[in-house]
């Protein structure tokens, strides 16, 4: 694998890469497959990528919903959000969530530093449409602060808070967080890690997965139904993110051990890419 890996490594010394951290991901596993995520993320930025982790945190912040007797309400996959329900989002994500992050990752030194949208104007936000309170969506990026940190060496970790201009706070769909980032910072990947192995021709069979797809193929497959629920989001994400000049997203299951880099750096991989 190292061998192999070696003409990656090269090609990909000093790009920006936007990775991804699922919620399901994260609620499927313990300490281990973090550590091991994290252990990946260091790898990279050892070998001279430039990582940047986008975390969501849907079914932590639906735990806690629960623990406080509020059941969550979703509209067409997203999750109604009254004040009470974002103060909850903001807590799990940028107090918990991201600390967690963060944690696994300077295990192996002083390298990660967790913030929000909300943290330099990162992220503009505005109110979703539909009557779901203070779910937003995003209206611009300003990549500074991930400019500064990723100059200085650091590996960024945002969590997805996003403000508007009277300083209102919305929570914001991760897979369009981290589609408007890389976009905004010229990545040279965009990398979903979820708990499915990649996209699939047809979503009930796993044998179906699809190695390799075009923006527009994949525009396809969210019109026929083939991509649904969950991974629409992330399809949207991956071919507004592709046609905008980042070279290649990826979908892929983060409870493989090792999967981000295996995808990144062997030649069959083990999720889905996107191309133009």
């Amino acid at each position: 694998m190292l061998v192999e890996a070696l003409p990656y490594i090269r090609r990909f010394r000093d790009a920006v890469v936007v990775v991804k951290y699922g919620g399901n991901a994260l609620a499927g596993s313990e300490a281990t497959p973090l550590a091991s995520f994290a252990q990946d993320v260091v790898l990279l930025h050892s070998v001279g990528v430039k990582p940047v982790v986008v975390h969501g945190g849907g079914p932590q912040i639906g735990d806690l919903l629960r623990r406080l007797g509020k059941e969550p309400e979703f509209r067409d996959g997203l999750r109604v959000t009254d004040a009470d329900t974002l103060e909850v989002a903001r807590m799990v994500l940028v107090g918990k969530v991201n600390r967690d992050i963060v944690s696994a990752i300077n295990v192996h030194g002083p390298l990660a530093v967790g913030l929000s949208g909300e943290d330099a104007k990162l992220i503009s936000a505005a109110a979703h449409s539909g009557g779901l309170g203070f779910v937003g969506t995003v209206i611009g990026v300003d990549p500074t602060i991930l400019l500064r940190l990723l100059a200085e060496g650091l590996i960024p970790v945002v969590a997805t808070i996003g403000s508007d201009s009277s300083g209102q706070a919305y929570n914001i769909n991760a897979d369009t967080v981290a589609g408007a980032l890389a976009e905004a910072l010229g990545a040279e990947k965009l990398v979903f890690l979820t708990d499915v192995e990649g996209l699939r021709a047809d979503p009930a069979d796993p044998a179906s997965l699809v190695r390799q797809v075009t923006a527009d193929q994949l525009t396809q497959m969210v019109e026929s139904g083939a991509a649904a629920g969950g991974m629409v989001p992330k399809a949207h994400a991956c071919v507004r993110a592709v046609q905008a000049g980042v070279r290649r997203a990826h979908v892929l299951d983060g409870r493989v051990p090792h999967a981000l880099l295996l995808e990144l750096f062997t030649d069959g991989g083990v999720g889905t890419m996107v191309v133009p």
